[in-house]
């Protein structure tokens, strides 16, 4: 019997959001909106959303002894996320510095802070909060050498998610932990480097397969998602909806789907049921703001 549906081992950052007519080029300065602050990262954020759906989730991370790390601990017990594994102290919580232009798009520059003093050790630490979790989800905004430590704690029958951004080259023990790994368009490109010599992203999930994961979900924006695995490419569609903020949607749809895929759902029926909650997610401003409760995911 586990304890938790879902553990998820990453980032906690404050998110300095402004709003701005377009982007600014390099060298330019462009003049924006009010600066608002929400708590973020993407670790944050995806224990924030799978504790809105009714998930029991727990988050290790680490966060300064500061405001901002007590903004993100509120809005995490807020959620019902379960914090005991939330450290603090070492360094300044990190800060994620947001663009965001009228069609919802952003641009987004991390400072990690205490992110980057997540190491490997805490996790060993941690090890009856893997073992007590039926999936376990990690993303980049960490150090690679703790993402591999938590692959290498997960307990038997336990299942492991990535979301390797911002995306780097992945050693083959963490890729073939994987079930599965997801990456959007850009991060698809990254990781295949050389090897992307198609511009058709069901020949990118199949090479990104190839590469040792379990399974690979390529999500592909307003055109909905590809789940890849030894059966075959499937095509999830997207949910039409007025974007309004985009930001962390991406982190809902992954803590959407591990959460589901954890519960005994299928791959495809996961990744649509994600789908819906990233659609409703980015209808809102805001990240962690923006996620849904599992009644106005149905109601969708």
């Amino acid at each position: 019997m586990y304890d938790y549906d879902l553990l998820v081992v990453g980032s906690a950052n404050a998110d300095l959001v402004i709003d701005v007519e377009r982007r600014p080029a390099a060298g330019e300065t462009v003049l924006g909106g009010d600066l608002a602050v929400h708590p973020g990262g993407k670790g944050a954020n995806q224990a924030v959303a799978a504790a809105r759906l009714g998930a029991r989730t727990a988050l290790l991370a680490r966060v300064g002894d500061d405001g901002h790390g007590r903004l993100l601990l509120d809005s995490l017990r807020a959620a019902g996320v379960d914090t005991a594994g939330v450290l603090v102290g070492g360094a300044p919580t990190g800060v994620a510095l947001i663009t965001v232009d009228p069609s919802g798009d952003n641009s987004i520059v991390v400072s990690p802070g205490a992110n980057s003093r997540l190491v490997a050790a805490d996790v060993r630490d941690a090890g009856k909060l893997l073992l007590a979790s039926r999936v376990v989800s990690a993303q980049l905004e960490i150090p690679l050498e703790t993402v591999v430590e938590v692959v290498r704690g997960l307990g038997p029958g336990g299942r492991f998610v990535l979301n390797p951004s911002p995306p780097r080259p992945l050693p083959s023990e963490v890729l073939a932990a994987c079930d599965p790994l997801i990456v959007n368009e850009h991060e698809a490109r990254v990781l295949l480097g050389d090897a992307c010599v198609s511009a058709d992203p069901e020949d990118w999930a199949r090479l990104l397969l190839a590469e040792g994961p379990r399974s690979v979900v390529v999500t592909l924006g307003a055109e909905g998602a590809l789940v890849c695995d030894g059966s075959g490419v499937t095509r999830v569609p997207s949910v039409a909806v007025d974007a309004v903020d985009t930001t962390g949607a991406g982190d809902a749809f992954t803590a959407a789907l591990a959460w589901q895929l954890g519960s005994g759902a299928g791959p495809a029926e996961a990744a649509a049921y994600a789908a819906r909650v990233g659609a409703v997610a980015v209808t809102r401003r805001g990240a962690q703001e923006s996620y849904p409760t599992a009644e106005e995911v149905g109601a969708l």
